[in-house]
């Protein structure tokens, strides 16, 4: 087996990771000259430079790059395999999850995790996009998509998008509509007359959750009726929230047990986004006892939540 300078590859992750051969031999308690020696080392053997020095400036090269993420991949493996042996497995997990599934889902879920299992020490890392699954982000993800081989994935939940308004809203819609809520369903007719409450960043186009909403059935969003547009579905709830209109939400945005009294969900039908949420570990972590017990709890209360089928 043939392997690079085995002492080389700490201070290579450390330097590489603080962007900082001065921070790297502060944390390694190691001189600057030894940093740069081992650094020297590996790049003479490798045969390729993995830094650009520019001034006081340190990047990467597109070898160290990817040098980096294989490195210190296997690094985090040596560790934790040695753990293991000794007895001292870490319970401390990274989790990359959505700001909005997050805040709305499993913020406050929290607390019966850590009753379930107190000794596990979660942190959240979040994103307002799809993550790119890797250690250097965080040690298990939410994502939505199947990206990566190397990857296991556990079905957490088919999006799907229901029109919602506030209490408020509800009874002003059922008196000028002369509906009965027990008995009537909403028709797009009716609903022309109300403004609409868009995220339009889903789709990026101009009420373009909406317009799918419609198209669902057939029919073309009427260019008489008014939208009014938000960045993100947080802020077009928390509009509806205050009697500002219709918005489009999905169920995990939305909790029985504090949002029944704020919030009514319409009579009316459902848009499939086919945004399909994901537990996702890597496989060479699969008998990580902190990975299996997250996994284990999100996909349970995934299913009590009515998220996904049982």
């Amino acid at each position: 087996m043939k392997l690079p300078p085995l002492k080389a590859l700490p201070v290579f992750e450390a330097v590489a990771r603080l962007n900082s051969f001065s921070k790297a031999a502060d944390e390694l308690s190691i001189s600057q000259s030894a940093v740069s020696h081992q650094i020297k080392q590996l790049e003479s053997y490798l045969g390729e430079s993995l830094f650009i020095r520019t001034g006081r400036y340190l990047s990467l090269t597109e070898e160290g790059q990817q040098y980096q993420e294989a490195i210190s991949s296997a690094l985090m493996q040596i560790e934790r395999a040695s753990e293991r042996l000794l007895g001292h497995e870490t319970s401390r997990l990274r989790l990359s999850v959505f700001s909005s599934f997050a805040v709305r889902w499993l913020v406050p879920r929290l607390p019966e995790l850590r009753r379930q299992y107190p000794q596990l020490e979660l942190s959240l890392e979040m994103t307002g996009e799809n993550p790119r699954l890797s250690d250097r982000v965080a040690d298990c993800f939410i994502t939505i998509k199947q990206s990566s081989p190397a990857f296991a994935y556990d079905l957490l939940y088919t999006e799907r998008l229901f029109p919602v308004c506030s209490q408020a809203f509800w009874q002003r819609i059922c008196r000028e509509q002369q509906l009965d809520p027990a008995v009537d369903a909403l028709s797009l007719e009716q609903l022309a007359s109300y403004p609409l409450l868009s995220t339009y960043s889903i789709y990026d186009r101009s009420a373009g959750d909406w317009e799918a909403w419609y198209a669902v059935t057939d029919r073309a969003l009427p260019a008489e009726q008014p939208v009014q547009h938000f960045s993100h579905m947080l802020l077009a709830l928390e509009a509806a929230r205050f009697d500002q209109g219709i918005a489009l939400t999905n169920d995990y945005m939305l909790n029985p047990e504090h949002d029944a009294e704020d919030f009514v969900r319409l009579p009316c039908h459902s848009l499939i986004t086919g945004d399909t949420f994901y537990f996702a570990w890597k496989l060479t972590r699969r008998h990580e006892s902190s990975i299996q017990r997250l996994r284990h709890w999100l996909v349970q209360q995934a299913i009590e939540n009515g998220l996904r089928p049982s």
